[in-house]
């Protein structure tokens, strides 16, 4: 790499620094304020005031912040409750940006690969934003760009949450967030390679391809890179426009997505690490499409294990299988102590799926605190233990359950989940999921990631 271009990394990677810095030291600025008109600084106030500007930074910042919500007493209840809601508005990028990003990707003549191709961008996301052409052929596609300079933002980003999170450990060591910083950068680095995107989608339609209920879109090698990923167009609605829809519709959506997400982790072991109703559209027959596969997690049949083991153990109250789950999923040090705390947060998690009957998932909790007073209850119990530190496979776990619980506390579903579940792991074995494992990522002509 040249001097030059080392400078000009940097000097993008200061930028955003500073971009992010201005932003969030204006929130501790206005908390102050609060604070010396007697309002608290950590508020409801402010957690919107941190929501407001991490929503309008492009790049990874407002998905490390949700992924940190979900970590149980790493930030006070207020801010994650908050942060929960997060969802990109930064503005797309003009026609200008658009014309110069297409020809780099694609070269000078890239609008005569389409037989039309919409620089207002359909909708934005936070890395990239996504545009409607029609191929040569007719076909509707669409076209996800991704934003300038996102390596230098999925940098910063990164340096500046591991930065936060050694700050963290030295005000409250109860959570040791080291694995945590590790895994989660990892993942936003794939994000930005839209070559893994298109493999991860290929192999999402081989785990579906038997749910007429849930569409994958198609990828288009010949009109993608490394920084565009061209797919087949899936018409669709905001699964926000059915939230008061009649139940019996909200139910049927609602069947799709526990599906869509539980299906290739119990019978692949893969999830879908960023379940937020963005990545998803509801067909006319209120089947969904899966749109988004840049945060995708693949397990080892023995976690996977685990995941269902511990289910199982809370069913029967097997503090033994507790423990021997616990320990597939990573954690050291398993004690009857650790176990019993750590059963207060996985019966918050599971407890849709343990209860045999038709309910909605947040049957008993308000949803303004849906899991903050549990997760501060664990919390204190950790603290007393001397603290713990989570695995890299429980992060990922942990951000999609209470991502999907989310969406379908949104929908307001009134499923038995417990039955659905059921039907997903009935006929469990570990060495049955290694070969449908290895099937799959061959059907999809996907290289098996490394370690498994």
């Amino acid at each position: 790499m040249t001097d030059k271009r080392r400078e000009d990394g940097f000097g993008r990677r200061l930028t955003r620094f500073a971009r992010v810095s201005a932003g969030l030291t204006g929130v501790a600025a206005r908390g102050a304020g609060r604070a010396l008109t007697g309002t608290r600084v950590v508020s409801v106030e402010n957690a919107a005031d941190l929501t407001a500007v991490l929503g309008n930074l492009r790049g990874p910042v407002m998905k490390v912040a949700q992924f940190v919500a979900t970590v149980p007493g790493v930030l006070p209840q207020e801010i994650a409750a908050e942060l929960m809601t997060l969802q990109t508005s930064a503005p797309p990028m003009g026609p200008a940006f658009v014309r110069r990003r297409m020809a780099a990707e694609l070269g000078k003549d890239w609008e005569k690969k389409f037989k039309s191709f919409s620089r207002e961008a359909a909708a934005a996301a936070s890395l990239g934003q996504v545009h409607r052409a029609v191929a040569k052929d007719g076909s509707a596609l669409a076209c996800k760009l991704q934003y300038p300079d996102m390596a230098a933002a999925v940098d910063s980003d990164i340096r500046q949450f591991k930065a936060a999170l050694r700050l963290q450990r030295g005000f409250d060591s109860t959570i040791d967030t080291r694995e945590i910083g590790t895994e989660i950068a990892a993942r936003l680095s794939e994000e930005l390679d839209y070559v893994r995107e298109a493999a991860h989608m290929r192999l999402y339609a081989v785990m579906l391809a038997d749910r007429d209920d849930i569409s994958v879109p198609e990828p288009v090698a010949a009109l993608s890179s490394r920084r565009l990923l061209t797919m087949s167009w899936l018409d669709g609605r905001p699964i926000g426009e059915f939230e008061k829809a009649p139940l019996a519709q909200r139910n049927r959506i609602s069947t799709a997505l526990f599906k869509a997400w539980w299906r290739p982790f119990a019978r692949y072991g893969i999830i879908h690490g960023d379940p937020h109703l963005g990545n998803y559209a509801v067909r006319a027959d209120d089947g969904i499409n899966l749109l988004d596969y840049g945060c995708v997690r693949t397990f080892k049949p023995e976690f996977v294990a685990g995941v269902i083991g511990l289910y199982r153990a809370l069913a029967k109250n097997d503090d033994a299988l507790a423990a021997k789950s616990y320990r597939a999923w990573g954690f050291a040090k398993v004690t009857p102590e650790l176990v019993e705390v750590m059963n207060m947060w996985a019966r918050f998690i599971f407890n849709p799926l343990l209860d045999d009957r038709v309910r909605v998932v947040d049957d008993g909790f308000p949803a303004a605190e849906y899991g903050m007073r549990q997760a501060n209850d664990v919390h204190a119990r950790l603290k007393s233990l001397g603290g713990i530190k989570p695995p890299r496979e429980f992060v990922f776990m942990d951000r999609a359950a209470i991502g999907l619980g989310g969406a379908l506390m949104r929908l307001g579903a009134r499923l038995n989940f417990h039955k659905m579940f059921e039907e997903e792991i009935a006929d469990f074995d570990v060495h049955a999921l290694a070969s449908r494992q290895r099937a799959a990522f061959d059907h999809a002509q996907v290289p098996m990631p490394e370690g498994l």
